[in-house]
Parts: C-alpha cells; structure tokens; sequence
C-alpha cells in the first residue's frame, strides 16, 4: 500500500474505537472473516472479488491482523475516496459508549453498542420472565445499566445458557440462596466453564470482569450464547425442510457446506423469490430499507391452511411509507403480530446493524419457517446425519479456543485443515504459514490446495507432534473420513489437555498412568474408593468423579443429591456441572461417564487434576 501521512493522535484514538468494534470475539484480533464484513459494511463500491484479493494480501501471513497491522492499512487508505468512505465507516459512533478501563493488548478505550444492551435486555426479559430464580433481578431496564448488574450472581448467564442448549448445566448445582462472595464465584465459574463447553470463546473472560459488569465483555459472551440457540435449528441434521433450499445444479454436500448464517441468508432469499422480490446479499446494507423485512414476514405468515394454526393477515401498506424510520416502525409492528418484534428497534434496522438484524431473522426462521420437506425427489436423505457426542465435544473444544472460521460441521470444515494448524500452535508445535494455502482458492484448483495442507497437516502431526498416524493421510482429512479425522482431534485434544498439567507441573511428563495416580492418592487420602483405570465400571455411576470433586473442594457435593444406581444419567449431570462449578473446564458429556467411554473419562479427571494444581 503507498505510503501516507503519519495516523493523527485524535484519528488513532478512533480507529482504537473502530478496533473494539470490529473484534466481535473480543480476542485482540480482527480475524479476515470480520475484515471482510468491514469492508463490506463500509459499502466502499468495490467488487467482491477485489476484497477477498485486498483481505488475502492483508492476511497472507496469519489469519488474523494485531490492531497495529489494522492502523497500516487504514493508514495506507488514507489517501483517497475509498479511504474517506471506509474510514467514515469505521468511526461512526451511533451508539457506541465508551466504558472505563482498557484493553490489555493494545491499552485502547473499550466501546459498548446500547442497541446491543437493549436487544439482549429484552431478550432476556422475554425469556426468563416466569422463572423464579431471576425474580429478583428481572425485569431489567434496558435504558439502563441492569443488564451489567444482572450478570454479577452468575443466575441469569447460567439460565441463559440452558436456554440455548438445554441441560448444558444441571441447575441443582446453581447457587441461589443466600448468596456469598464464595457461592457467587461457584455460579460464574459454573457459567464460564459451561459456555465453553458448548463452544463460547471465553478465553479473555474472567468471573472478575463478570463481577465487575465489564460491559463489553458482557455483551460479547452473551452473543456467543445467544446466537448458538438461535442457530441450534439452522442445521439440515436437525432440519431436513431446508433440503427445499437447494438450488438447481447444487448437491446436498453443497448445501451442507453452508454456515447457518449463509443458510439464513439463502432461506430469506428462498421467500424473497417466491414473492418476485429482489435478493439480499447481506442482513446490514440491504436491509436498511426494511422492504427485503416486509416481503419475508408476508411471506411465512401463517395462511391458516394447515396444522390448525389461525391466518395472520401482514398489512402491506406500510412498505409504501416514503421515509426509511416511519417504514420500518410500521414493518415491526406486523413483526409484532407474529411475537417476532425481538432484537431490533426502527433505529437498527435503518442503521443496518448486521448482529441484530441476524438475530430478527434468526429468530424468525424458527418460529416460521415455511419451509415444506421435498418429496419424490431423488436424494439420500441417509447422508444427513445428525453429528454424534463425540464429534460435538471436539467442535465446542475448537470453537472455545477461538479458531477461525468457526467450526459448523465438523468435517466440512476441516477439510482445508486451516483449522487444524491453528490448533497446532495451541500445543506449541510451530507451523510455517509459507507452506499453507489460504483462501479464497481458484474453482480450478482448490481441491488440489486443500489437499496439500491436509498433507502438510499429517505430516506436522508425524514429525514435529510425533502423533500416531499410522493409516491416516492428507486424503483421509480433506474428503472427511470419521474414524480417521477424530483420531487425529482426539490426539490434539489430549496434547491440549496433558500440557496445561504439564505447565502446572513445572514441566513434568503427565501420561494416562500419571493422571490416576493422582487420582487414586487424592481419593485415598480423603478416605474414598479408587478406580483402576478409565475403564472401571465403577465410573458408569460417576461416584468417583463426585468423590473426587469432593476431596478438592471439601463439602462441594450435596450426597443427598446423589440418585440411586438407576438413575446413572442425573448423577453425571451433576458431577459433569460440580466439576465445572468448582472452576475445572470440562468438556465431556454425562454420557460420556455413564457409558465409560476412557478417553473423554480421561479429560474430565486431567481436567480435575489441573483444576486442583492451580490451588496449591
């Protein structure tokens, strides 16, 4: 890029501003995935392929950009129309407050969206209204800072994780009653360590910026959550009526590729189609004049024809309303007769707020979908299938650590294995990014590039990671192979999990025989039975996790909740939320314990182990 002026003081401090405002993951970075939104948001009049051309080249490197390589490129913008045009866009300041305190990584003043605090109140006003639990900190102002306030006790966040993926946490192990310093940390370490384990990037939160109400870490982590439940059903395995979204020419391979955001975009279109309208190719600029809005809620109305349900008329007349404000607030008001007036104001839809339109048209799509299942059409309905425990414990694992882009079908997308090299600087082996391909790739040869980083992928895991991968070759990652593919996640997630124990044990080497060793001396020493391996039987009952848990924290396990031998799944649901109550980030599922299954029966007591060597 030419060189230009030296940045100002005074613009540096707003592309500080512009920085927060970007990293939605609130990890220090702005990953290629959230700089091409930016650019496109800043609706510069450049095509779609020279921004994925300028996105590769600011990338090139690593898939992420620091907030010093983002003033270079502003700084290389600056001089000329586009560059006024996208700084324009990065500076605007429509709701954006500043909060005290600042970031760590660069020192830059955090921001907060009001339209975000108001949306999520609402939301949560919404959906926790009638349980008792909340009672008394709900109903929150929106117009106000509650929200920041709720989220002190750890109550609310816990709730709303069962909201969007129900029985995450076992709600006996919430703390409700006569709460204490102690009890409330107990709630947010069971919140945190529960939103990573359904793939929340908590990484950079802490129960302290919890109690503090850091606002823009507060709104960041109830996105994530928020946005895995409106999404949860935006899956083909779970949704087979989206097959009707497949276009002429495509295979359901094609389809399946699609992130849930794409298929929400492609679902709109689908309507938008269907009532002769023009398609929208984003939920920010081309929804600003809310007749894209309109047309769908026309659309998945219901028309009273079948299921019993009543007609709900949508009047039309509003989209003819001349100003931009007035057409959308009468848009909401046909949204409102189908209870699906959330997230938005007029305000946000005219702004093109992208998060909250997403979540308007998410929420949309679950309560109406209109959408009908194909039939007599010549498709292999058996190649849906819904992802397994094991493969969804290794794609929240993934997500938690904050890989880009985020895992939505396992194997799909890890085919270019750019994912697995992240998580192998996750365990310190060092990848050379000059012999990696990044996309965008050619139509022409795209197969050909991904293969040759699954290649490089297997060939890291054998040489420098010194994985078993005897069988496994780059073929086997790039066309998706289970058994193959899991062999190698397991071992990362292992390597993952052994090196925390090994950094608290100043280095020590930890093996399988390491960790119950350990295990049975803390049993023994409580005066509790001990296990022979991850194999016992006697886990399936999950008594020697909560026996475990207990020699930790003493007095942690309530034994009186404890259920009888038949009932093997309640108690894993509560040793699997003790264990991350007491601060261990476990991400094994009950099953997992009543079924023994010894690798995810590993995790969960290495987990405890480093989970009891942070307190000495």
């Amino acid at each position: 890029m030419a060189a230009a002026a030296p940045i100002s003081p005074e613009e540096l401090k707003e592309l500080q501003e512009a920085f927060e405002k970007i990293d939605l993951d609130r990890n220090g970075f702005i990953s290629s995935s959230e700089l091409t939104t930016l650019f496109k948001a800043s609706n510069l009049g450049l095509p779609g392929y020279r921004i994925r051309e300028l996105v590769q080249e600011l990338t090139k490197t690593s898939n992420q950009l620091t907030f010093d390589e983002f003033t270079q490129i502003v700084d290389g913008l600056k001089s000329g129309d586009v560059a006024k045009t996208f700084r324009k866009a990065i500076n605007k300041k429509e709701g954006i407050c500043s909060v005290a305190g600042t970031s760590e990584q660069s020192g830059t003043q955090h921001s907060y969206s009001e339209e975000e605090n108001v949306a999520f109140v609402n939301w949560i006003n919404k959906a926790l209204e009638n349980d008792p639990d909340c009672a008394h900190l709900l109903p929150m102002d929106p117009s106000s800072n509650d929200l920041f306030s709720a989220m002190r006790d750890g109550i609310v966040l816990c709730k709303m994780i069962n909201l969007s993926v129900p029985d995450t946490i076992d709600e006996r192990t919430i703390n409700r009653k006569k709460l204490t310093a102690f009890t409330v940390q107990e709630n947010l370490n069971l919140a945190l360590n529960s939103a990573s384990a359904i793939g929340c990037h908590v990484v950079n939160i802490g129960a302290e910026d919890l109690k503090e109400g850091r606002p823009h870490l507060v709104l960041g982590l109830l996105w994530q959550v928020i946005k895995i439940g409106l999404f949860a059903d935006i899956e083909l395995s779970r949704n087979e009526a989206l097959v009707a979204l497949l276009r002429d020419g495509e295979s359901l391979e094609d389809l399946m590729k699609l992130s849930p955001e794409e298929l929400l975009l492609r679902w709109v279109n689908h309507h938008l189609e269907a009532a002769g309208c023009s398609k929208i190719n984003n939920f920010s600029s081309d929804i600003k004049d809310s007749k894209a809005h309109y047309n769908l809620l026309n659309q998945v109305a219901p028309k009273g024809d079948e299921g019993g349900a009543p007609p709900i008329s949508i009047d039309m007349s509003g989209i003819k309303e001349t100003d931009d404000l007035k057409r959308a607030e009468n848009m909401l008001k046909q949204a409102d007769q189908l209870g699906c007036k959330q997230f938005v104001t007029p305000t946000d839809v005219v702004r093109g707020n992208h998060k909250l339109n997403l979540a308007f048209v998410a929420n949309l799509f679950n309560k109406y979908p209109a959408l009908k299942k194909p039939e007599n059409q010549d498709i292999d309905w058996s190649s849906i299938e819904g992802e397994t425990r094991e493969e969804r414990t290794f794609r929240n694992w993934m997500n938690s650590l904050g890989v880009a882009p985020r895992v939505n079908h396992l194997y799909i997308d890890l085919d270019d294995a750019l994912v697995i090299f992240q998580l192998y600087e996750k365990i310190n082996v060092l990848v050379n990014w000059q012999n990696v391909n990044t996309p965008p790739y050619s139509q022409l040869g795209m197969k050909m590039k991904k293969l040759e980083n699954c290649n490089y992928a297997v060939q890291l895991g054998k040489n420098e990671a010194k994985f078993s991968l005897v069988g496994i070759a780059g073929q086997d990652l790039h066309a998706g192979n289970p058994t193959l593919t899991l062999a190698l996640l397991w071992q990362l997630m292992r390597r993952y999990t052994v090196n925390i124990l090994e950094e608290l044990g100043d280095g020590q080497k930890v093996i399988d025989d390491t960790i119950v060793s350990w295990v049975n001396r803390t049993l023994a020493e409580a005066g509790k039975a001990t296990i022979s391996s991850f194999k016992d039987s006697s886990i399936s009952s999950s008594m020697p996790v909560l026996d475990l848990i207990d020699a930790i924290q003493p007095g942690s396990i309530r034994y009186d909740l404890v259920k009888p031998e038949g009932e093997k799944l309640d108690n894993a649901k509560y040793a699997i939320s003790m264990a991350r109550k007491i601060g261990a980030r476990v991400y094994a599922l009950p099953e997992d314990l009543v079924e023994v299954k010894p690798k995810m029966v590993m995790t969960v007591f290495a987990c405890l182990m480093a989970r009891a060597m942070k307190r000495v």
